[in-house]
């Protein structure tokens, strides 16, 4: 009866182990055939929103025969604009999509680096909430940077966010700078201006300093990508195989739209 018993343990352990290590390994993989190659791109998990509006769209398939519509070398190539599919020489392009956009699922750990699959979307001024285009996604290819850029990237960054806290410092106290016009003091505006920007600059200098992870800068510097995007698009998933082919056709002859001279067409199967 024990050695029963114990066999029966060991099923229900291997099991449980086996369920166990399929739940840990659930990212979806995508192929993305061109005629120059293929692309095997890996989906996140924790982009909940724009991994299952990704696979919906490859199943239905609504990215056959789509263009990769935009390509710049050194930056990126694009695709899913569904207003591609037989798209004329001249006929515009990047402004397509379905009737609907998705909520930004923006998260630190994911950067720009090379491979880095994301979703496009219109900017900021008409799009605070940094919400994504339904359908057209980009894939970045950039280039490879030293430490120093990626100081001086750092330093403009901080130098940004310090601006933004200023302009809100500015804004509170818009009453004060109303009345400072009305007298024409621009003396004690400018005394006041002083005083506001050193208790920015403190203040900023108290909290924590943007910077570069370490891993962020061995990619950067080794495979590359394109650091200035970070943060600012939902990044959703990544290449895991076809870099090559990413390069291939980033290299292309464009036209002043940046779309390929002659058209790169994709085809779009979830493997995985």
């Amino acid at each position: 009866m024990k050695s029963i018993a114990f066999l029966i343990l060991i099923a229900l352990f291997a099991t449980v182990s086996c369920t166990s290590s399929v739940k840990t390994v659930n990212n979806s993989v995508v192929l993305i055939k061109t005629e120059f190659g293929e692309i095997k791109v890996k989906l996140y998990d924790d982009t909940p929103k724009h991994k299952e509006n990704f696979i919906k769209l490859v199943n239905d398939g609504f990215y056959n025969d789509l263009l990769f519509h935009r390509v710049i070398n050194h930056f990126m190539i694009q695709g899913g604009d569904p207003r591609s599919l037989n798209a004329g020489k001249n006929i515009m392009l990047g402004g397509g999509g379905p009737d609907y956009t998705l909520p930004a699922e923006i998260i630190p750990k994911y950067y720009h680096k090379k491979g880095a699959l994301a979703a496009a979307r219109t900017g900021n001024a008409r799009n605070p909430e940094r919400r994504s285009s339904g359908s057209q996604f980009y894939i970045i290819q950039g280039k490879v940077y030293n430490q120093e850029e990626l100081d001086l990237m750092e330093i403009r960054i901080n130098d940004q966010k310090k601006e933004e806290l200023l302009k809100k410092h500015l804004s509170a106290m818009k009453d004060e700078i109303i009345e400072f016009k009305k007298n024409d003091d621009r003396v004690g505006f400018d005394k006041r201006f002083t005083e506001e920007r050193e208790l920015v600059d403190s203040i900023y200098a108290a909290g924590p300093q943007f910077a570069y992870t370490e891993e962020q800068r061995k990619a950067y510097t080794t495979i590359g990508g394109y650091p200035s995007l970070d943060g600012e698009y939902t990044i959703f998933g990544e290449v895991i195989e076809g870099l090559d082919v990413l390069d291939k056709i980033a290299a292309v002859e464009t036209d002043k739209q940046d779309r390929p001279i002659n058209n790169i067409t994709m085809k779009l199967e979830l493997i995985k």
